[in-house]
């Protein structure tokens, strides 16, 4: 690993970015929503422009860098998967009556349940739109799978809340389906607008499903052991939401009879209870599942970086290969 925090490099790519895809979006939304109701232009740009760090974009945009082919059309295309980010965010806020995102006020929570439902509507629509006029019918295929993967997520992950016999393979498939779908398909969509050959695709889809579990690991990681100042959201929301992640699961694995037992209570009781989060923390740390969970994001990152290889080895690929190098190792050490 690099370092400890973001490399200069990274962070500079970053910033880079996230101006040059918010100027791209201020003008896209001008442009389209010049004769909408101003509710709806106040919904959509408090929800777009709320921070975050555009990581879809920046895969999107990268990967297309390290195939060779960088304009106008990319910040669109980036776009479109910020605003497609935008709207599951929005629409998992009304599922989980959230009154937070990123230290503030979420869009259901500001203005109202139809808002938020409307507002991530018309973001969904207008992404796909951009996605088949900059990827056509291959790259509309990927990006709707992905999303028919998200919704399918959520089923499987609200039929599982709060089951004490859901197990890793089920953890594993909502968060492919929920969180790796929508980074593979940032990748794959780079890559497929950059003309790049099926091999290299198959590639960076492959380092995008990696980063996207591991993103998700270390996520709920933080769920429990993450400060509220720094991740905008209270701790251990998933915990209270019956959501049974690697941590958990990890924990319970190893976990005696009395201990189980104890957990399995945990579990079954009220998960709302501020308590209740801190003694299930306290058996996670103490059976080992945040480094079991841990080491498990670890092997995510390297096979991310494993499948980035054939771009790092070749020179006029390498400097934009090794950002995304950068990426998949700062997000080991995140802290939000």
């Amino acid at each position: 690993m690099n370092t400890v925090t973001e490399t200069s490099s990274l962070k500079a790519a970053l910033s880079a970015l996230t101006a040059r895809v918010e100027a791209a979006m201020n003008a896209e939304l001008e442009n389209h929503l010049a004769a909408s109701d101003p509710l709806l232009r106040d919904v959509v740009r408090y929800a777009l422009f709320s921070g975050g760090k555009r990581i879809r974009p920046f895969l999107a945009i990268t990967c297309a860098n390290v195939c060779d082919r960088d304009d106008e059309g990319l910040s669109l295309l980036a776009a479109a998967l910020e605003y497609l980010h935008t709207a599951t965010l929005m629409h998992d806020d009304v599922i989980d009556h959230a009154p937070l995102r990123r230290g503030r006020e979420t869009a259901v929570q500001r203005y109202s349940l139809a808002d938020a439902i409307l507002a991530g509507d018309w973001l969904h629509a207008r992404s796909l739109y951009l996605v088949g006029k900059f990827t056509g019918e291959v790259g509309l295929d990927v990006f709707c799978r992905a999303t028919e993967g998200m919704v399918n997520g959520e089923f499987v992950q609200k039929r599982l809340a709060g089951d004490p016999q859901a197990g890793e393979a089920d953890y594993f498939a909502v968060i492919r389906q929920k969180t790796g779908n929508l980074i593979a398909s940032s990748c794959a969509l780079g890559a497929l607008y950059a003309g790049t050959s099926p091999e290299a695709v198959e590639a960076l889809q492959r380092y995008g499903e990696c980063v996207g579990l591991a993103f998700q690991i270390v996520d709920d990681i933080l769920d429990y052991t993450g400060k509220e100042t720094e991740m905008g959201k209270a701790e251990g929301n998933d915990f209270r939401e019956g959501k049974l992640t690697l941590p958990l699961l990890r924990a319970l694995a190893v976990a005696g009879s009395e201990d189980r037992a104890a957990m399995l209570a945990l579990i079954a009781g009220d998960r709302e209870a501020p308590e209740t989060t801190a003694q299930m923390k306290e058996y996670i740390e103490a059976l080992g599942g945040f480094q079991s969970a841990a080491e498990t994001a670890k092997s995510c990152v390297a096979d991310a970086i494993a499948a980035l290889q054939p771009f790092l080895a070749r020179p006029e690929s390498a400097p934009h290969a090794a950002l995304l190098q950068d990426l998949a190792e700062y997000i080991l050490v995140r802290k939000k």
